[in-house]
């Protein structure tokens, strides 16, 4: 799969099977995160990575989950993640690192997607609970974590017209509707 064959295809994936990711992956994966773009190339952010199963089921209650379609859109017993990688920065580096959380997530979320592994960004937490349990320097704080596993959903983009909602919604089938902004209503090229 090409870039740009990537990006367009990658969703956010809530419903994970229970199989396990390598190690070397999830080492691959930090280092697409870690070679992000960073403001200044100051390079504040480090990865924590929690896939032992006591941490996973501590961390679950601390996180919030699709907002628009909460509690359905929560990962039931059996479909949870089954590693998250969180994104820690050292406010001391750079005291608003939330360009490079993006981008490094990003990096990881597409390198991810080309070796079948889905993602979800979660930037609702109890980030005071996260930062004790994991036991960080001080300093240093969890600003996203990223839920990983093998996808058992398949959310599906779908192009809207202006004025039309972008909140996502399951059907009757539960799939996952994700609305999209039409790319001929957003892209203005010399003029407004």
């Amino acid at each position: 799969m090409g870039v740009y064959e990537t990006i367009i295809s990658r969703r956010t994936i809530r419903k994970f099977s229970q199989d396990e990711i390598k190690q070397e992956i999830l080492v691959r994966l930090i280092n697409a995160g870690r070679l992000a773009p960073s403001a200044a190339n100051l390079q504040p952010l480090q990865y924590f990575v929690i896939n032992n199963k006591g941490l996973k089921e501590k961390i679950f209650p601390n996180l919030t989950w699709a907002g628009y379609i909460n509690p359905e859109g929560n990962p039931k017993k059996g479909e949870r993640p089954v590693t998250y990688i969180i994104i820690l920065a050292d406010k001391s580096m750079n005291k608003s690192p939330e360009l490079d959380v993006g981008a490094s997530a990003m990096s990881i979320s597409l390198a991810a997607h080309e070796v079948g592994i889905g993602c979800c960004w979660v930037l609702a937490f109890k980030k005071k609970q996260v930062n004790e349990m994991i036991i960080i320097p001080d300093g240093i704080s969890a600003e996203m974590i990223i839920a990983l596993g093998y996808p058992v959903e398949k959310p599906v983009a779908e192009d809207i017209g202006k004025g039309r909602p972008i909140k996502y919604y399951k059907d009757s089938l539960g799939t996952l509707h994700v609305p999209k902004r039409k790319l001929e209503d957003i892209a203005h090229f010399n003029k407004f």
